[in-house]
């Protein structure tokens, strides 16, 4: 009877074994998120490429070609959430770089906290507008706090997140000095970034003299057929004092600046050589420079892929001379959006038209007055958001279901306007797949009480706005791939779409351990 039960033991040993391999956690995981990376640009650009950049991620790794964010308003905010929560902002609470808070009645950054000071800024930011748990922050419980885990990014937004509640420390370039800034939320030491912002090489000393220039031939860079002309520039970031900083975080020089410090921990921290997991979260930009010249088919865009693909060779070899690529696990993602200001010629005509918020609110207002009384039932349009006076409605015992109904039925009429979404609905009304989207970007006490879906190439102008060139609403969406890349990474390639929410609980499975709390998606078959 021993015998044969020995036998079953080992027939199942011998085909889980043959089912699929068992990964032991990685040395060192670096998570490697690209704000506005294309991958249509990547495809177009890589005739500038090395082969040790983006060609080694894409021919080694284990490649989707493209992801889903199932939101409204996708910004650098709401989708690094969606990545490292594994949830949609109904869950995770970030539905934007900002927000709009009804109570002071103006717009603030979504990670406004005064209870925490700045260190190197003035501004008071901390992780805690982030509702749920984050791969690092699972990564943290498991190991009982001995992994350790940083984040650096352009922007605090990204940062914070991608460092998350439990992170030895989180950083981001201030906008005003340059410096490696963070809040005093983190307790652990910040020796290693504290030196590099009092040395020569930090970005404070050097912001004024950087300009900026192509880094190859500009005959290179002929990627898009319909550019007209391709021109040599150069962007003196010093000659705008006042701007200095923002503009070099809309230029390669930032991702030059994320690159150096991500090696400097690398090494100071030794991470990667302790008994569990270290995590290193790094963001990077491949969006649009405001000041391009061409901001269609821009010379400036082409660079900065150029210079990133550098950035990223030689982070890659910096973390093989650490830990070995074999023990690294590197995954790579983009934030699924592009700010693109588009330019007409004066004599295209738009098969669409101009919306204006403020004459819309107007018109609705004056209907709502009609209906139940002359009052000011409108607090606040903002990104695409109605904002009811919700004190009035209850003081005046009006049903706000039917007020609600009553809005959106009287703005779906409105030209340029393609449908409107209710609270109501998105909480508790009939699901269909747009009221889904919606809700998914849907979090009480922070979103409108009324979604607008503009139409299509509408364009969306302020009365106050004196920009030439507006936004136009697009619905297409950008191809951004994912790539896994390392510790146990067989080269892939797969032609479908990941739901961003699939990322955090498939790198967490690689790690063994929990996904954060709130994601729900299964983990991606390959990386089983």
């Amino acid at each position: 009877m021993i015998k044969i039960l020995s036998s079953i033991v080992a027939l199942f040993s011998i085909t889980s074994i043959m089912a699929g391999e068992v990964h032991t956690p990685p040395k060192l995981v670096v998570g490697i998120t690209i704000d506005q990376l294309r991958g249509d640009y990547l495809e177009m650009f890589q005739h500038t490429f090395g082969d040790r950049g983006f060609k080694r991620l894409m021919s080694e790794g284990l490649v989707y070609s493209d992801t889903k964010f199932n939101f409204p308003n996708i910004d650098r905010a709401s989708a690094i959430s969606t990545i490292y929560t594994g949830s949609n902002p109904s869950y995770h609470g970030i539905v934007g770089e900002n927000k709009y808070n009804l109570a002071k009645n103006q717009e603030v950054s979504s990670f406004l906290d005064e209870y925490y000071k700045g260190v190197f800024t003035s501004d008071q930011y901390s992780p805690l507008a982030v509702r749920v748990s984050t791969i690092t922050d699972e990564l943290k419980i498991a190991s009982n706090g001995q992994s350790e885990v940083f984040a650096f990014a352009p922007n605090a937004s990204q940062a914070l997140v991608s460092g998350g509640h439990a992170a030895n420390a989180a950083y981001w370039v201030d906008d005003m000095s340059g410096y490696w800034a963070s809040t005093s939320f983190y307790k652990s030491e910040r020796s290693v970034v504290d030196i590099y912002n009092k040395t020569p090489e930090s970005l404070f000393r050097r912001a004024n003299s950087i300009s900026w220039k192509p880094s190859i031939d500009v005959s290179n860079y002929n990627a898009f057929p319909y550019t007209k002309n391709i021109y040599n520039f150069q962007h003196f970031f010093g000659a705008d004092k006042k701007n200095a900083i923002r503009l070099v975080k809309q230029s390669p020089y930032v991702n030059n600046e994320v690159r150096v410090i991500a090696e400097k921990v690398i090494e100071e921290n030794t991470l990667g050589t302790r008994q569990n997991p270290d995590f290193l979260a790094l963001t990077f930009y491949a969006g649009p420079y405001e000041k391009s010249l061409d901001k269609n088919y821009s010379i400036e865009v082409q660079d900065t892929y150029n210079r990133l693909d550098k950035e990223i060779e030689s982070l890659l070899d910096a973390i093989d001379k650490a830990v070995g690529l074999q023990n690294a696990f590197i995954f790579v993602v983009s934030t699924g959006y592009y700010n693109e200001q588009e330019i007409f010629d004066d004599n295209y005509i738009s098969a669409g038209g101009d919306f204006y918020p403020e004459r819309s609110m107007s018109l609705l207002n004056m209907y709502l007055m009609a209906l139940y009384g002359r009052e000011q039932w409108i607090s606040k349009y903002y990104n695409q958001q109605i904002f009811f006076n919700r004190k009035l409605i209850e003081d005046k015992k009006i049903d706000f279901i039917e007020f609600q109904q009553k809005a959106a039925e009287f703005l779906v009429q409105s030209a340029g306007i393609q449908d409107v979404v209710t609270s109501h609905q998105m909480l508790h009304g009939a699901y269909n797949q747009n009221v889904e989207f919606y809700r998914n970007g849907y979090y009480k006490g922070i979103t409108g009480d009324l979604y607008l879906e503009l139409q299509p190439g509408w364009r969306l102008k302020y009365e106050d706005d004196k920009l030439e060139n507006h936004y136009r609403v697009r619905d297409n969406a950008i191809p951004c791939p994912v790539i896994f890349f390392g510790h146990g990474i067989k080269a892939q390639k797969i032609n479908r779409i990941v739901d961003a929410t699939e990322i955090a609980p498939s790198v967490s499975h690689r790690l063994r351990i929990r996904a954060p709390n709130a994601a729900k998606a299964s983990i991606l078959k390959e990386l089983f």
